[in-house]
């Protein structure tokens, strides 16, 4: 599969590129391929920077900065923002479903689902407004089954610990 997605994905920068007078550079190859090759679904610029340089391959922060922005400015990636700020990037997969994040308040962990639930939204909007809409983001917080089970873990050694009698 990473083998279709990467063909595809380089054949609409490559297109893009040339439309652009640019050019394929061994640098973009490297941030394109540190996103299809990564363990994790949404990577910052910083991450891809420190994969690129553990491979032992030269290229300059800036260079990755520049080349993440191109690769979302050409609708490859997607740019997403969690709670903590920082700017995350997934590959915006052509013809793959909408999908949807869950955030997990506690440890950060994010997993993705893919019902699209506010498609009849989307047309209503567009209906009752006449304004196009071309993507959205709908992200959920709370706890994740891991959290939840610590928790409900603490509270219990917390609830025996206060129904101890205390000696006086």
């Amino acid at each position: 599969m990473l083998e279709g997605v990467l063909i595809v994905t380089h054949d609409l920068l490559r297109t893009e590129l040339k439309r652009r007078k640019q050019r394929m550079t061994a640098q973009r190859e490297l941030v394109l391929r540190s996103f299809l090759e990564a363990d994790s679904d949404h990577l910052s610029a910083e991450e891809v920077y420190r994969t690129v340089v553990e491979k032992r391959q030269r290229i300059s922060k800036a260079t990755v900065y520049r080349t993440v922005d191109l690769l979302a400015e050409v609708g490859i990636l997607r740019k997403i923002v969690f709670r903590d700020g920082v700017i995350r990037y997934e590959i915006a997969e052509c013809g793959k479903h909408h999908h949807h994040h869950l955030i997990c308040s506690e440890c950060g962990k994010v997993t993705e689902f893919s019902m699209d639930l506010l498609e009849n939204l989307e047309e209503v909007i567009e209906k009752k407004t006449g304004f196009r809409i071309n993507d959205h983001q709908l992200k959920f917080y709370g706890l994740c089954p891991s959290c939840q089970r610590k928790k409900q873990a603490l509270n219990k050694q917390e609830e025996r610990i206060s129904a101890k009698p205390t000696k006086d």
